[in-house]
């Protein structure tokens, strides 16, 4: 048996090598791995051996020979295949085992040059690994390192079949697809390009989906352009299993506290935000997010912008929660948490808002892909509409409440008050409905405070609904054609309305 071996990550590399040596097999290496395999004192072979012919090109020739890939392609079972290769004095190649150049790795390090990317660009890898991944009834072909220790065992088993190979061969062609998608969308400056791939990696497993009768997973894009690794960089700290509702909670918890710099809680259920809090103390935001809805609250996701300290895990740890999501905890915050074991404690990064980031929603036969929503900073001075301007303060809760309304699912409006959210209403067919539900949810509160609106209003229903409880001031995009009415509706009122221009639709 000939094996050939090059790899970049020789991770498990040198006990690969020793076990094969130890079956009888004839190694061949080229360049750094064969010094590897060497220095451990394991008979190797250089791949110049093999071909007859040098290295040349600083190595971006050397495995790229008839002498490699005829005795990696020849069918055994064809006699003319093993007359041709004798005749050329090449021998069979049994056992290919490629990783590829760190093309990733590289192009994600600050400051990469163009001509560094090119040169980790892999030609011979990819070449050598779909040649063995072809002819894989005969050739085993191994990408990766996880993959070294069964496949020794049962070479020596004598077990390794072809449905093994098989196996193998999938995954190698795989390897270098998701590997030539990074190269191309690292060369690529178009935001939807005629051609588009995905590359995605398994991150792990979900016991069930929506519901349990669902199977789910949770994989990660591999991007070389998107610095927000989002839930890519989750961690689970402790508590059961992340579920696959978590991390759509987790997602629309993101997605709600990026548009907010001070610190800020959300609680959200069924990834709407149902308590919103903003103050200049995470624990008071905290208690004031849970005000918003507290039977809402009850088996949903807390999720803070800032470290939670033990002050603020101790109000969290009164009332019952799913998970809870933060960019960090203190040592005893994590404690005090995990003592609850059906709570799910995870951090990951909170990113501003802002980075052009592509997001992909699967539909029937493909997918709907568009940039992620986000506060455009035009939107943070609204046009005054009505006759009276908002004061200072009823500006403050417009911007807080326009910013929450984005994260809710429409039709949504957003009732607040002093930085916190009184009231919502959400994925009603009716926007009236939804003003209804949100006036219902504050009660009292409603009295004083403001509204924001993801749409325009197309009636003055909504509106005067709202007015007649005694909100003062609304935020929503403008552009019916019965604006002129509605600001009308508003001015009887006393009250201001200011249009975004902008409309900030979740379906």
């Amino acid at each position: 048996m000939r094996a050939l071996l090059s790899v970049s990550n020789k991770a498990g590399v040198i006990d690969f090598a020793r076990g094969l040596r130890e079956m009888g097999a004839d190694l061949y290496s080229t360049g750094g791995t064969h010094k590897a395999i060497a220095d451990a004192g394991i008979e190797v072979h250089s791949i110049s051996e093999l071909t007859g012919f040098p290295e040349i090109l600083d190595g971006r020739v050397k495995t790229l020979h008839p002498s490699v890939h005829g005795g990696i392609l020849a069918r055994r079972d064809l006699p003319e295949h093993m007359a041709a290769i004798e005749k050329a004095g090449i021998a069979t190649i049994d056992l290919v085992v490629v990783n590829l150049y760190p093309f990733v790795q590289t192009v994600t390090k600050s400051g990469v040059s163009l001509e560094d990317a090119i040169e980790n660009i892999d030609i011979g890898g990819p070449t050598m690994i779909r040649s063995a991944a072809k002819n894989y009834e005969s050739v085993t072909v191994v990408v990766d390192p996880e993959d070294y220790v069964w496949i020794l065992q049962r070479m020596r088993e004598g077990k390794l079949d072809g449905a093994s190979r098989m196996k193998l061969a999938q995954k190698a062609y795989q390897h270098t697809a998701s590997y030539d998608t990074a190269i191309a969308r690292y060369l690529g400056d178009e935001l939807f390009p005629e051609h588009m791939t995905l590359a995605l990696e398994k991150a792990y497993g979900l016991r069930y989906g929506e519901n349990p009768r669902q199977k789910a997973c949770f994989y990660t894009l591999q991007d070389v352009k998107a610095k927000d690794k989002g839930l890519g960089a989750l961690v689970h700290l402790s508590g059961p299993e992340i579920s696959y509702n978590n991390l759509l909670d987790f997602d629309s918890a993101v997605g709600t506290l990026s548009e907010y710099s001070r610190p800020t809680v959300a609680i959200l259920k069924h990834t709407n935000p149902c308590g919103l809090a903003s103050r200049d103390s995470l624990v008071e935001a905290y208690v004031l997010a849970l005000s918003g809805d507290p039977a809402a609250a009850f088996g949903g996701v807390v999720a803070c912008n800032r470290t939670i300290d033990l002050p603020v895990a101790e109000e969290i740890n009164k009332t019952h929660y799913d998970a809870v999501i933060a960019p960090d905890y203190s040592a005893d915050a994590v404690a005090l948490l995990s003592q609850k074991k059906s709570l799910r404690l995870v951090k990951a990064p909170f990113p501003q808002a802002g980075e052009e980031v592509l997001e992909f929603r699967n539909v029937r036969g493909g997918f709907v892909v568009q940039t992620r929503d986000s506060v455009a900073s035009d939107e943070l001075t609204p046009k005054q509409a009505s006759k009276r301007p908002p004061t200072r303060a009823e500006l403050d809760d417009l911007l807080f409440a326009w910013r929450a309304v984005k994260a809710i699912k429409s039709n949504a409006i957003a009732l607040a008050k002093d930085s916190v959210l009184v009231g919502m209403g959400a994925g009603q067919p009716s926007r009236v409905e939804s003003v209804s539900i949100a006036l219902k949810k504050a009660g009292d509160r409603a009295r004083g405070a403001v509204l924001a609106s993801d749409a325009f209003f197309p009636f003055t229903d909504g509106p005067e609904l709202a007015l007649d409880a005694e909100v003062t001031a609304i935020i929503q995009p403008g552009g019916s054609v019965r604006d002129d009415d509605v600001v009308a509706a508003v001015d009887r009122h006393g009250a201001t309305m200011v249009f975004t221009g902008m409309r900030h639709f979740k379906h």
